[in-house]
């Protein structure tokens, strides 16, 4: 017995376990006792499927390109964020021209906006900061320490050149999205077309030597090939389907919970609910981390925002088109136009920091705390805490205004990284189409 529990498959059957309580619910048709409890059930079921997720995606690396491997784990780490966004967009077709249809459009753009600012302003800064302070007990070689205040910090794979160049791109057109009127087919074409670029570079990638690894992925790699596609194919799916089924009760019963003690239900569409739904792909890079493998932790973090910069946005316009029975625009109000800017102005100075392929402590710091500070206050105005002489519309101009500044600053600061991080991104894709020759110094 206790060499059955020293086995990896033991871990796979204790984090499947997790599951089996929600999967009863969702099997039969029936609902926990309270809203509490259906909080609990779903978000246990959650971290378990985020467990099954973090393993498929190291097991698939063997073979499949790294990027890749990474990029569906990313798509599927964050599916339960465009189920609830395409839950308000199909909401905002279908009431089309009735207010129930306007609050569910500004409702989709608020969800959108907020999850996108939580990857960054918590996940980015948070994980960069959890893996600095891992790093004195897995040594992870990942992180360098560095002389001056705070200024120790996670250095990069130069391969992930090719998503922040990307990003940048989808962040710049971000900034014109509000003034087409709304989200519509120019910005689905540009944006899912510009993921299907990517998406197209990345697959045409070298199959890596693997990274050793230990317990269940190193269990898996032993298997025949056909044995370990299977396997990973299961893990992703099963993983996948939970999540997708567990984190609406989760996320619509957190909002019920904070609507007991008086938080708006505005409020907890855009912060609550997104921070349920990003919760995987933070458990799944948390655990990578905690391996000393914070490489594929950022990269996971990285591709997860181009994937929600580009096809979350674009498909928004596809999914309220469907409902509404013909192509039409998302439109939304003057304060979700300003959610956009301050959302991309955010990515702007992100991807600022990590031009030159590093986060530091006080980097993060600064994410973490313009992120937070201006949630509070808005929550502060929301909430008619105090009176101040300003609006929310007001603060988020603002905000965007120091996050532009910042990475204004930062870009020209490191333009001597900004052109090596360009070359690196064209060397990445003529090797992907054929047209330049492979650069084994590339990642020096």
């Amino acid at each position: 017995m206790s060499s059955f529990l020293r086995h990896p498959l033991a871990a796979v059957a204790v984090t499947t376990a997790l599951t089996l309580p929600w999967l009863f619910f969702w099997a039969t048709g029936t609902h926990p006792a309270s809203t509490l409890a259906t909080v609990g059930v779903s978000g246990i079921a959650v971290l378990g499927s985020s467990f099954l997720l973090a393993w498929g995606a190291e097991t698939a690396e063997k073979d499949v390109p790294r990027a890749f491997a990474i990029a569906v784990l990313a798509v599927l780490a964050v599916a339960p964020e465009y189920a609830v966004d395409a839950l308000y967009a199909w909401q905002a077709g279908a009431y089309d021209g009735t207010p129930r249809g306007a609050e569910a459009a500004n409702l989709a753009v608020a969800n959108m906006t907020g999850a996108n600012r939580i990857l960054i302003g918590l996940g980015w800064s948070g994980i960069a900061l959890f893996t600095i302070y891992r790093a004195k007990q897995t040594l992870d070689p990942a992180v360098e320490r560095r002389p001056g205040f705070l200024a120790d910090a996670v250095r990069l794979d130069r391969d992930i050149a090719l998503e922040i160049a990307f990003l940048l791109v989808a962040t710049a057109f971000a900034f014109l999205v509000p003034l087409g009127g709304g989200i519509g087919l120019v910005d689905t074409v540009v944006l899912v077309g510009l993921y299907a670029l990517y998406i197209s570079i990345i697959i045409r990638g070298d199959v890596e030597e693997v990274e050793a690894q230990v317990g269940v992925p190193a269990h898996f790699h032993r298997y025949p090939k056909a044995a370990r596609v299977a396997v990973v194919l299961l893990l992703f799916s099963y993983s996948g389907w939970m999540i997708y089924t567990a984190v609406h009760p989760f996320a619509h019963g957190l909002e019920e919970l904070g609507q007991t003690i008086g938080v708006p239900a505005f409020f907890m569409i855009q912060w609550i609910a997104p921070l349920a739904s990003e919760s995987p792909e933070l458990i799944v890079v948390a655990y990578l981390v905690n391996k000393a493998r914070s490489t594929a932790g950022f990269n996971a973090l990285i591709s997860s925002k181009l994937n929600q910069w580009t096809l979350l946005i674009g498909t928004l316009a596809v999914v309220y088109s469907i409902a509404l029975g013909q192509l039409g625009t998302l439109q939304f109000d003057p304060k979700q136009s300003a959610e956009i800017w301050i959302t991309a102005a955010q990515s702007f100075f992100a991807i600022a920091v990590l031009v030159n392929f590093s986060i530091s402590v006080r980097e993060a710091v600064a994410l973490l705390v313009l992120f937070s500070s201006q949630v509070f206050v808005e929550f502060l105005i929301v909430r008619e805490v105090v009176a101040f002489p300003f609006t929310a519309y007001d603060v988020l101009i603002a905000y965007s205004v120091v996050y532009i500044v910042l990475g204004l600053a930062l870009f020209v600061q490191r333009r001597g990284d900004f052109r090596k991080l360009m070359g690196l991104t064209a060397t990445t894709a003529q090797d992907a189409i054929g047209l330049g020759a492979t650069q084994p110094d590339r990642a020096d």
